[in-house]
């Protein structure tokens, strides 16, 4: 019994099967601004794509968009010319380690001083799972885009699915100026890493012996239960974004799931997330489709459901929020 709880367990969480992770081809529409970009996260270059309505000049609500466990950003690029399309300045970046950005360097050895310098053997963490790291990289990315010329400041808004579907919350509750985010088939809590006795002995193990120096990070991009990319199990177990939809008040809060949602319970995760959440919010279900019909016989129905929220939700702030 224990063993199929933790297969299960390991089926889940993921953003996109391996035939729509990545856009393969892709030409910018004539109506679309499009550049890249980079963005500093805790000392670390992130790579990132600014979708804008081509001439736009006046300042603009603004959405940044987040992927989930295993994705890049190039996979969201249909939906950040969508919202470009509808009026808003968009942001899309991959976190660091995954992607075209880099990853975190961690030293091997103790560093030697050397002409003035510090030398020492390091090693690049890519392809793992971290719900902290990754969280940080969108507050990150929130305090970059206070930058851009075009961002209306006072009407930010985020998107986040499947794994990162619980980060814009986490991040929602840490940051006021987040004023509406939309969770799309979210998953809210990791904290089954502890609560199935096998996978409870693997997270404490993991983190005694990284803390040690008996073991690094995972495997880059290792596979996870049909996956990419091992967690941080001692991470994992204390990301519990439901835990954070108290302190989301003032952000309007859209929860879009998946009516025959297989991975996990919508009960335990964005249901119970809108039934814990005060102020404005709406929980839609769109029918008849799995975890993955959000991102293709939904997809489009999904992309009106997040334009029709954050239209209401950030340019109709435009008057009183100057």
């Amino acid at each position: 019994m224990r063993t199929a709880i933790a297969t299960l367990i390991l089926a889940m969480l993921t953003l996109m099967p391996p035939d729509v992770i990545a856009e393969d081809r892709f030409d910018v529409p004539d109506d679309i601004n499009m550049r890249t970009t980079e963005i500093v996260s805790e000392g670390t270059r992130m790579a990132a794509e600014v979708f804008s309505p081509a001439g736009a000049t006046e300042k603009l609500p603004t959405i940044i968009m987040s992927h989930g466990w295993g994705g890049t950003a190039d996979s969201l690029r249909l939906d950040g010319i969508a919202f470009a399309r509808a009026g808003f300045l968009v942001i899309t970046f991959d976190y660091r380690g995954w992607g075209n950005s880099d990853g975190r360097l961690v030293a091997n050895s103790k560093p030697a001083e050397k002409d003035g310098k510090l030398i020492a053997h390091v090693a690049e963490v890519r392809g793992v799972v971290d719900p902290i790291d990754q969280t940080t990289d969108i507050l990150n990315a929130l305090h970059w885009v206070q930058g851009e010329r075009l961002c209306d400041t006072n009407r930010i808004g985020i998107w986040g699915s499947s794994f990162s579907g619980g980060h814009v919350v986490y991040v929602a509750a840490r940051d006021p100026r987040v004023k509406a985010f939309v969770s799309q088939v979210g998953s809210m809590d990791a904290r089954w890493a502890i609560q199935n006795p096998d996978l409870r002995k693997l997270t404490f193990s993991q983190g005694t012996s990284r803390t040690r120096g008996e073991i690094g990070y995972p495997e880059p991009f290792a596979k996870f239960g049909g996956m990419t990319g091992q967690p941080v199990w001692e991470k994992l177990m204390r990301y519990a974004p439901l835990e954070d939809i108290g302190r989301c008040d003032n952000c309007a809060k859209l929860f879009i799931i998946a009516e025959n949602e297989e991975l996990f319970d919508n009960k335990d995760h964005a249901i119970a997330a809108y039934e814990r959440a005060s102020g404005v919010k709406k929980l839609v279900t769109l029918e008849g489709i799995k975890h993955y019909g959000i991102y293709n016989e939904k997809r489009s129905e999904a992309q009106q459901l997040a334009i029709g929220w954050f239209s209401e939700h950030l340019k109709a702030r435009a008057i009183g929020s100057h």
